[in-house]
C-alpha cells in the first residue's frame, strides 16, 4: 500500500514539476521574444517598418495635404510681402530691395515645402543612427540558459507536494501576467510607429509656416516633436539595457517564488517606463 501511495506521489510530484517548467519556459520564452521585438523595432525607420502603411502615408501627405499647405504657403507669402511694404512708415520710406529680401525668403519656404518627405525622413535617419549605434553599446541579455532551468528543476524535484502545488500555481499567475504585459509592451512599442506615421502625413502643414516669423514657431515645434518621436527609440533601448540587467541579478536557482515574482516585477517596471519614454522626450526637447 505504502509502495501505491509512495508511487501515486512520485507521478503528481513529476506532473507539478513538469507543469512549472514548462510554465517557466514560456514566460521566459515570452519575455525574451518580446524584449528582443522591441529592440527590432526601435531600430526601424518609418520606410522600414511596414513599406506598404509609409508608401500610404507619403501618398496621402503629397497628394492630400500638400494641396492645402500650398494654399497655407500662398498666404502666408502674401502677408509677408505686405507686412514688408507697410513696415516702412507706410511707404514713406520704401526702398526696392525688400522685394529680393521677400523673393529669396519666398524660395526657401517653396524649397522646404516641396522636400517635407525628404526633411522628416533626415530626422529619423539621424535618430536611428543613434539608436542603432545605441544598440551596439548597450550590453546585457534577458535569456536564461539551460544550466539555469536544469538547477531549477533539481530544485523542484526536491520539493514536497504542498510547496510544488503553490509554486505551480502561482507560476501560472504569473505567465498570464507576463503575458499581459507582453501584449502592453507591444502596444507601446508600435503605438510610437503609428504616432510617427500621424506626424508625417501631415507634416506640409506646419513646414509652410517657416515662411512668417509670427507662425514659424509652429513649424519649429513640430520639428523638436519630430525628434522626440526618434529619440524616444533611443531611451526605449536604454529601458530594454537596464531591464537586462536587472534580470540577470534575479537568483533562478536558489529562490524559485522570489525569481518568479522578480521577473514579473521587473517586467512591469519595463512596461511602466516605456511607457514614460515618450513624456521624458518630449520634456527633454521642449516639444508640445
Amino acid at each position: 500500500m505504502e509502495t501505491i501511495l509512495q508511487s501515486i506521489e512520485d507521478w503528481f510530484r513529476e506532473m507539478l514539476v513538469s507543469g512549472i517548467m514548462d510554465y517557466l519556459g514560456n514566460t521566459f520564452d515570452s519575455v525574451n521574444n518580446r524584449v528582443a521585438q522591441i529592440s527590432s523595432d526601435v531600430g526601424m525607420s518609418p520606410a522600414g517598418f511596414s513599406p506598404s502603411v509609409f508608401g500610404m502615408i507619403q501618398n496621402l501627405s503629397e497628394n492630400v495635404i500638400m494641396p492645402i499647405a500650398g494654399i497655407i504657403l500662398t498666404f502666408i507669402a502674401c502677408y509677408e510681402l505686405i507686412q514688408l511694404v507697410i513696415s516702412h512708415n507706410n511707404l514713406a520710406n520704401f526702398e526696392t530691395w525688400i522685394f529680393f529680401k521677400w523673393i529669396f525668403k519666398t524660395f526657401v519656404a517653396v524649397t522646404v515645402i516641396t522636400n517635407t518627405m525628404n526633411i522628416t525622413m533626415a530626422v529619423f535617419d539621424v535618430t536611428q543612427h543613434v539608436i542603432n549605434s545605441a544598440g551596439g553599446l548597450i550590453g546585457g541579455s534577458t535569456s536564461i540558459d539551460s544550466s539555469t532551468l536544469a538547477g531549477m528543476r533539481g530544485t523542484l524535484e526536491a520539493m514536497d507536494i504542498g510547496p510544488l502545488l503553490s509554486i505551480f500555481l502561482q507560476a501560472f499567475v504569473v505567465q498570464f501576467l507576463i503575458y499581459v504585459l507582453s501584449a502592453l509592451i507591444f502596444v507601446i512599442v508600435y503605438a510610437r510607429m503609428i504616432e510617427i506615421y500621424l506626424m508625417v502625413s501631415l507634416a506640409p502643414i506646419p513646414f509652410a509656416t517657416f515662411g512668417n516669423s509670427q507662425q514659424s514657431h509652429i513649424g519649429q515645434n513640430y520639428l523638436r516633436s519630430l525628434f522626440a518621436l526618434g529619440f524616444q527609440g533611443f531611451l526605449i533601448m536604454v529601458c530594454v539595457g537596464i531591464y537586462a540587467v536587472l534580470i540577470q541579478s534575479v537568483a533562478f536557482s536558489s529562490d524559485i517564488i522570489g525569481s518568479l515574482w522578480g521577473v514579473m516585477g521587473y517586467t512591469i517596471l519595463l512596461a511602466f517606463t516605456l511607457f514614460k519614454t515618450g513624456a521624458v522626450s518630449k520634456s527633454i526637447l521642449h516639444a508640445h
